[in-house]
């Protein structure tokens, strides 16, 4: 067990955009943020994004995964490096994402992180959600209900992720704890950058659709996006989470499409997604705060906008850090588990009570790689 009183943690995550890991450093005591230090950001390679594509839907043990791991633990310890921090929270890249049948499975190996940083790292934090009935996801929840508190919030709001597959969290801050009946409603949207990005990957050899440039230059197919949202998933009550590739079948549905209104189309299935998913809050949230990758496509924010009956704006308009804040959460969600606390609940994940989820490896061997510069290839810079 570590001090009582604040911890100084660092967090990492790698999500299903496969665009590289990011790293940040909070200083909080489990329950509110202090401080937030120094983050870093490691881009994956063109080889390390095609070995981990090629590993997606794949199970531990099957051929692919060894690679996968390999690039992802080599890249976070060269991520991680050099970052001061008491503890460490590695949330791995999620490879098979099947809550209600095989589980859930993240590549990355927590015991050899802790060997090369010679610091205690939480990982595997899906698998108890997953084993108790939950989804598993999202885990981030419980860190927008803090960040809520933090910013003063008086009236419900929401904050929207938008990454490979977009998810929402809606929360009542008058609520005293997340884990209160009543103060948070999450689950996934449905894809959001993931088919995108796929589309600009296979089409233009481009990793993402910069400012939704190609989008805005397109016409929406309103037959794809009638049959995008008929799809069985939408019907469903949260709480509710998707796979990566659980809408594979949408790329296949704008092959016939042009670049830009196979652009245009993919990013208005997104919008409308995120639009439906606020139909299923609560109480209507005052605003729309926006992290993630997505978030920078300004066709994706209008059309989401458009759509919304509510102010849409980035995280930074409150004075956050939009690309650093789910690498914060597993930094947060690590200080819980190690105190016991609850990371997910009835209205994030649809497990059956509040558990506290993710197992602790300490450092076994000292190895002799020191951590005193971040090593090349990794960005470091100074958080908020």
């Amino acid at each position: 067990m570590l001090k009582t009183g604040p911890v100084r943690a660092l967090g990492a995550m790698s999500g299903t955009s496969l665009d590289g890991v990011d790293a940040a450093v909070i200083v909080t005591d489990g329950h509110e943020i202090l401080e937030f230090g120094e983050t870093a950001y490691r881009p994956y390679s063109p080889t390390d994004r095609m070995i981990l594509r090629g590993a997606l839907g794949l199970w531990p043990g099957e051929p692919g995964v060894a690679a996968a791991t390999e690039v992802v633990d080599d890249c976070h310890m060269a991520c991680l490096a050099g970052l001061a921090a008491d503890l460490v929270g590695f949330h791995g890249q999620t490879l098979a994402h099947d809550p209600a049948g095989r589980g859930t499975h993240q590549a990355g190996d927590g015991q050899a992180l802790a060997d090369y940083l010679r610091l205690p790292v939480v990982w595997d934090f899906r698998s108890s959600d997953v084993r108790l009935g939950g989804q598993g996801a999202p885990l981030a929840p419980f860190y927008h209900f803090a960040l809520a508190r933090r910013i003063r919030a008086r009236a419900p709001l929401a904050f929207l992720n938008l990454g490979g597959v977009g998810n929402l969290t809606w929360i009542d801050p008058a609520h005293p704890r997340p884990e209160t009946e009543g103060a948070l409603l999450a689950f996934d949207t449905g894809p959001a950058n993931a088919p995108i990005d796929d589309l600009m990957m296979q089409r233009r050899g481009l990793p993402r659709d910069a400012d939704g440039a190609l989008a805005r230059q397109g016409d929406v197919d309103e037959g794809v996006l009638d049959g995008f949202l008929k799809h069985r998933f939408f019907a469903r009550m949260p709480p509710k989470s998707l796979d990566r590739d659980a809408f594979a079948a949408l790329s296949q549905a704008v092959a016939g499409l042009s670049d830009a209104d196979a652009a245009a189309t993919l990013t208005a299935c997104a919008a409308a997604a995120v639009v439906g998913g606020l139909e299923h809050c609560p109480i209507p949230p005052e605003r729309l705060l926006v992290t993630g990758g997505g978030r920078h496509n300004a066709t994706l924010m209008e059309m989401i906008a458009a759509g919304a009956d509510i102010p849409v704006v980035p995280v930074e308009a409150v004075g956050l850090d939009g690309d650093m804040l789910e690498a914060q959460a597993f930094a947060y969600l690590a200080v819980r588990v190690i105190r016991g606390l609850p990371t997910s609940c009835p209205g994030t994940t649809g497990v059956a009570a509040a558990v506290g989820g993710g197992q602790l490896s300490r450092p076994q061997h000292r190895l002799a790689a020191q951590a005193g510069a971040a090593p090349a290839g990794t960005r470091a810079h100074t958080g908020m």
